[in-house]
This record gives C-alpha cells, structure tokens and sequence, in this order.
C-alpha cells in the first residue's frame, strides 16, 4: 500500500469509531449493527455483566441495546493509534471516557480506559472485527 492508501484508510477507520460512538449513544441500532463484521467479538470482560465476551454481530446488538436501555450514555473516543496492516486489515487502540447515567436519575458510571478493536476491510467498507474494552477507572455514584 501507499502512504496515501494507509492515510485514507486510517481516515475511513476514524470515520468508523465515530459512528460506533454516535450510533451507539443515540441508540440508532440498525446503524450501530453496521460497523461490525458479521463475525465480530467483543470482549468486555473487565465490565460487570452477565456476559462478557459476547460472539456475532447478530448477539453483540441485542446485548448491548439490552445492557443500556433507559440508560443516557455518552462516549468519546480519543488519540487513536492505528496501523493499517494490509489493503483489508488494520488493528487500533483508542483512548475513551464514557458516561453512563441510568433511568433512576441517581445512578451514573463515568469511566477512562481503551479499546483494543482489528478491522476488516469487507465489501468496500471498513468494519470492526474485535473489540475488547479496558478499564483505567470507574467512578460509580
């Protein structure tokens, strides 16, 4: 690949993780579905729920739209590091905070930490093959 190819696809993986952060805060699940492959991993065994590594883009939607229905989440994610490892592969750590404010109005999560995600380059299209989610720090109220 050239620079250029690197540059453009690490450009297309950013424009990916916005949309993950976007789809998944405003619970737009059909679009947040879209940034996985169908095979996709997510690994969030740091967290405390019932499942932690969770296999399939067709259960990572309903887990998660389940774990955060009528709760208020707000994600950033910051300084990624990509490499671009061939014209269809990439791998990626992103610094994040998250924000997580529950129904009840008193029960909020603020956390630091870092996804670990590969990507998949399928049909055109980057996608996020696995995610696995790290803590630095919770503060819970």
């Amino acid at each position: 690949m050239t620079d250029i190819e690197r540059l453009i696809a690490a450009e297309e993986i950013k424009q990916l993780k916005a949309r993950y952060f976007r789809c998944m805060d405003t619970k737009q699940w059909s679009g947040w579905e879209e940034v996985f492959t169908a095979d996709a991993v997510m690994d969030v065994s740091e967290e405390q729920v019932d499942q932690h590594i969770i296999k399939g883009r067709d259960k990572i939607i309903p887990f998660v739209s389940k774990v955060l229905e009528g709760v208020v989440t707000v994600h950033h994610g910051h300084m990624p590091e990509i490499e671009v490892t061939s014209p269809t592969t990439a791998r990626g750590i992103w610094s994040m905070e998250d924000k997580l404010r529950w129904s009840n109005g008193k029960t909020t999560l603020h956390g630091y930490g870092h996804y670990h995600e590969t990507y998949e380059k399928v049909d055109g299209k980057w996608r996020i093959k696995t995610l696995k989610l790290t803590r630095l720090r919770i503060d819970r109220t």
